[in-house]
């Protein structure tokens, strides 16, 4: 995009403007773009499929009323919260909680700036990405604090606690996962790490070595638990804190909260993608860039929504744990092991310093005996 902008400016369109001032205009057009067109349907779309999802697996139809199978129910929720009042609770810090949801909904939607679709449809190639993603998600907990201490609410600001301590523990696993791809690509440029693969599976970084096979399911799992996803739901546990830090919220403010969650789940699915699974790399078969872009378009979107249904399927499947069970998993099993995959990796490195092709095929065909018995 940089390059497209460069050649606008040299054939004179934005005459007399300063470059980085015409930089800044077009990150923000195409942040809106992207949120207009692709972001909002692909929260909403996600929350219906989840809804239908649990239906199947509860033995339930799920909503089927608005559109074909109710593929519009997210339409007609998200009008529906609209049109709700907008009430601001008369104890609470009015400035502070009106804030709060376009905080946590910021970290989630500035992901997205470095989230590489194809080797060119990308709004920044960053050459920190990677940590670049990791910092802007720890606004959703800034988010999430303001919400819960604003209310003015013993629910809600236990849940924001609930969640701050939950987001910063499992942030020390996640990114020790992260740090052992880091190493294996020498950059932490989203698009570098998915260059440094290839379209075979077993060119994925996720067969490279027992070790980044087991920081796949740390990371994952983390990445669940930062999210606020099921098993790991307790900030917004219903059955001990009504909704949590959003029980005071209402009307579109409210559906900010878990807009950020449903849009998340692709997040975690695209950025673990990135890492691990190739990314948009698709087999030679076509020279057309415009064929070819589209081709790493779909493959890109269909790898890391595989890992959306993963998410679905495991909070139609698994009950919440307690609290002083998620910070065991995280400081006891989870951030001793990420330490283990971290210094395995760079062994392994040293033992094998151009990989190793035949464990890298045995790891995949592993993998697919794993997978059809399950």
């Amino acid at each position: 995009m940089q390059a497209y902008i460069d050649q606008l400016i040299r054939d004179g369109y934005f005459a007399g403007a300063p470059k980085e001032v015409v930089y800044a205009v077009a990150m923000v057009l195409t942040a809106f773009v992207v949120l207009s067109v692709f972001v909002a349907p692909l929260a909403g779309v996600t929350s219906w499929l989840e809804r239908r999802v649990w239906a199947r697996m509860q033995s339930r139809v799920g909503p089927n009323r608005v559109g074909p199978q109710g593929i519009l129910q997210w339409l007609a929720d998200g009008i529906k919260n609209l049109l709700k009042e907008d009430l601001i609770p008369s104890a609470a810090d009015a400035k502070l909680f009106s804030l709060a949801p376009y905080v946590v909904f910021m970290g989630f939607l500035c992901t997205f700036v470095v989230i590489p679709f194809g080797s060119e449809l990308i709004v920044a190639d960053l050459n920190i990405g990677i940590l670049y993603i990791l910092a802007v998600t720890s606004l959703v907990v800034v988010g999430i604090l303001m919400a819960g201490w604003a209310s003015n609410n013993k629910w809600s600001l236990l849940g924001g606690m609930r969640s701050a301590a939950q987001i910063v523990s499992y942030e020390i696993p996640a990114g020790l996962s992260v740090l052992t791809i880091v190493f294996l690509a020498g950059t932490m440029s989203m698009q570098g790490i998915i260059r440094a693969q290839g379209w075979a599976p077993w060119d994925w970084f996720l067969f490279n070595n027992p070790f980044t096979f087991a920081a796949f399911f740390l990371y994952f799992t983390a990445a669940l638990a930062e999210g606020n996803r099921t098993p790991f739901d307790i900030p917004e546990a219903e059955s001990e804190l009504v909704a949590g830090s959003d029980t005071e919220y209402s009307g579109m403010r409210f559906l900010f909260f878990f807009f950020a969650e449903w849009g998340n789940l692709y997040v975690i699915g695209a950025v673990a993608t990135t890492l691990f699974l190739g990314g948009w790399q698709v087999p030679p078969i076509t020279s057309d860039p415009i064929l070819l872009g589209v081709l790493q378009f779909v493959v890109f979107f269909l790898k890391a929504y595989l890992w959306v249904f993963i998410a679905m399927w495991v909070r139609a499947t698994l009950p919440r744990v307690r609290v002083d069970q998620l910070m065991a998993l995280c400081w006891k099993y989870m951030v001793p092991l990420s330490f283990i995959c971290l210094l395995g990796t760079i062994t392994w490195m040293l033992v094998f310093p151009k990989g190793s092709q035949i464990f890298s095929v045995a790891m995949f065909v592993l993998g697919l005996l794993i997978v059809g018995y399950f």
